[in-house]
């Protein structure tokens, strides 16, 4: 499993939403509160960001643990944005360990974190990557269960489905053929959409200045709202709905 984040909102750096909180996504690298499988997430680490007038969202991903990068606090503290989207990694047994595993995973103007796992990897999911086009399966990033996951969702988006019926259609699809924990997040820089299929999830909004989805909460201060399970997430500034993932609708 893994502990990942999203953030929308007022122009902040990175350290402020990663680094500072006092059980943020840095300190949950080592000693996640609320997570239900494993206990560390040192298998590698990534941040993701929009920067002004650039739909493409630029990144830095290292294989090693968040604490033992020592360029990250510098990046953190004088970087701006208004959109990013970071997480720590505990890898899947068998996948690959380098740093194109390491979420987010990016294309055509999104960034994508898997937290969960596909049981039976890699052998159970042939059925799963003989749906994609073979040039899909070549621009996979790593062998891992995260970058199938991001190459299933992202195909439904480049066929211009909404992103949170490409969420909850990509879970459906998944865990008819494995079992599976499919919390899964996602944004361009204007909405952040996520799935709640697992493990925890949390959002908060302070209304028309910023919206945080997180795996947990950061901190003990006020407003943050669990997501129940098997649920889609949409969340602005301005708004976050969340509604039951209903399978029986889902194709």
């Amino acid at each position: 499993m893994c502990r990942h984040l999203a953030y929308l909102g007022e122009p902040v750096s990175p350290a402020e939403v990663i680094i500072d909180p006092p059980y943020g996504l840095y300190h949950q690298s080592w000693s996640p509160r609320l997570q239900k499988y494993g206990t560390v997430n040192a298998d590698g680490f990534g941040l993701g960001w929009f920067a002004a007038g650039d739909p493409r969202p630029a990144r830095y991903r290292r294989a090693l643990p968040i604490w033992a990068d020592e360029n990250l606090a510098d990046l953190a503290r004088v970087l701006r944005t208004t959109a990013l989207l970071a997480a720590v990694r505990s890898a899947t047994a068998g996948t690959s360990a380098e740093q194109g595993a390491a979420a987010p995973y990016a294309g055509d103007g999104w960034l994508f974190s898997h937290n969960g796992v596909l049981t039976g990897w890699p052998g159970a999911l042939g059925p799963l990557a003989e749906r994609l086009p073979a040039a899909d399966l070549l621009e996979l990033e790593a062998r891992c269960d995260s970058a199938l996951v991001w190459a299933l969702l992202r195909r439904r988006l480049r066929d211009g489905q909404e992103v949170g019926a490409a969420l909850a259609d990509t879970v459906t699809e998944i865990a008819e053929h494995t079992s599976a924990r499919l919390n899964l997040l996602v944004t361009d820089g204007h909405v952040i959409a996520a799935t709640a299929w697992g493990d925890t999830l949390f959002h908060r909004l302070e209304l028309g200045r910023s919206v945080l989805v997180a795996s947990e909460p950061g901190d003990d201060g006020p407003g943050w709202l669990p997501v129940p399970d098997r649920s889609v997430l949409l969340a602005t500034p301005d708004a976050v709905t969340v509604r039951p993932l209903d399978l029986t609708t889902a194709a």
